[in-house]
């Protein structure tokens, strides 16, 4: 599945150890977004541990999955690029 992590947290260093974690799952897009291609244990895991570090009161994470067809339909204006699949063919 292919999902669009955003957030907003309210301390530097919680920011920092989120930030940290999610890398470990995707890659930053954005000070405050990463793209993240992952299966449903994979995506539970990240969860597991991005909601560790979240002040709930505070903070505030969204996820996003695509579809598909949406992330075929995803444009970028300015740098970068989508994150393409990590699976790597051999031939």
């Amino acid at each position: 599945m292919f999902v669009v992590v955003s957030y907003d947290i309210v301390d530097n260093r919680r920011r920092t150890k989120l930030a940290k974690a999610l890398s470990d799952f995707g890659q930053r897009v954005q000070k405050s977004v990463f793209e993240c291609r992952l299966d449903e244990k994979r995506f539970l895991k990240m969860k597991n541990q991005v909601d560790k570090l979240l002040d709930f009161e505070e903070d505030s994470v969204r996820y996003y999955t695509l579809c598909a067809r949406c992330q075929a339909a995803i444009e970028v204006s300015g740098w970068g690029a989508v994150v393409e699949d990590d699976e790597v063919m051999v031939v």
